[in-house]
């Protein structure tokens, strides 16, 4: 479904990505793991259109993209983004930061967005928060909120940067579970996490990478069993998990 042929990025002195090809079919999830400053976020934001890249090719469902501001406005839908910051608009509601993307963007009917937004809202337990600020909720609720305006733009794939990073540790498990719900739904997803265990519970492959470049790509139960790269050996076990 979405696919990077050879992408590399450099920044000054900096090489971020080198070289980096990777596919996600779809159903899938792949999980992005490696030290901190590896690339994983820069590539996310390559796939999204947020970063530009120097070399390589990006691939929606085997056709090129025209990787210019203007095409990625018509693709990015498709490609959707959660962030750790979950960047809500503080003076729009819940349900108005919700309608915003779909009715403003992608010119759909209130009446039938709002359904399907209220429906979504349910099912993550916030059916009464929709008409609530962002300030009146916890990093887990807004989080949360985050995934449900992505999901009601009906991407065909998601993509989540570290989104539970920013929240406290009790409130961590109320946005892994809408996570692992969307996985068993057979949503596409392309996840970098630092959850180790949630890692082993929703990969069904994942890719180490490490100084920009993917080092490992192999299957969650090899990676965390029998891999024997020394490197991933090393990260593992500077880990508690």
């Amino acid at each position: 479904m979405l696919e990077a042929k050879h992408i590399s990025k450099t920044i000054g002195d900096h090489t971020i990505l080198k070289d980096v090809s990777l596919k996600i079919e779809k159903g899938e999830v792949l999980v992005l793991l490696g030290p901190s400053g590896s690339g994983k976020s820069t590539l996310l934001r390559t796939l999204n259109g947020l970063e530009t890249i120097d070399n390589g090719n990006i691939l929606l469902n085997n056709e090129a993209l025209t990787l210019t501001e203007k095409s990625w406005e018509k693709v990015r839908p498709e490609v959707g983004m959660v962030f750790q910051s979950y960047d809500l608009f503080p003076n729009l509601t819940v349900l108005e930061n919700i309608l915003l993307g779909p009715i403003k963007v992608q010119k759909r009917d209130k009446e039938n967005v709002t359904a399907i937004a209220k429906q979504l809202l349910e099912r993550i337990g916030l059916a009464d928060k929709a008409e609530s600020y962002p300030r009146q909720l916890s990093g887990g609720q807004k989080q949360r909120v985050a995934i449900i305006r992505s999901l009601v733009m009906v991407p065909q794939v998601l993509l989540f940067d570290e989104v539970t990073a920013s929240l406290d540790p009790e409130m961590v498990r109320e946005v892994l579970t809408v996570i692992k719900d969307l996985a068993g739904q057979g949503m596409t997803m392309l996840i970098v996490t630092h959850e180790m265990n949630f890692a082993k519970q929703v990969a069904d492959r994942i890719i180490f990478m490490d100084a920009g470049e993917i080092i490992v790509e192999t299957t969650a139960t090899s990676f965390f069993t029998t891999e024997a790269h020394p490197r991933v050996k090393q990260f593992l076990s500077s880990l508690t998990y």
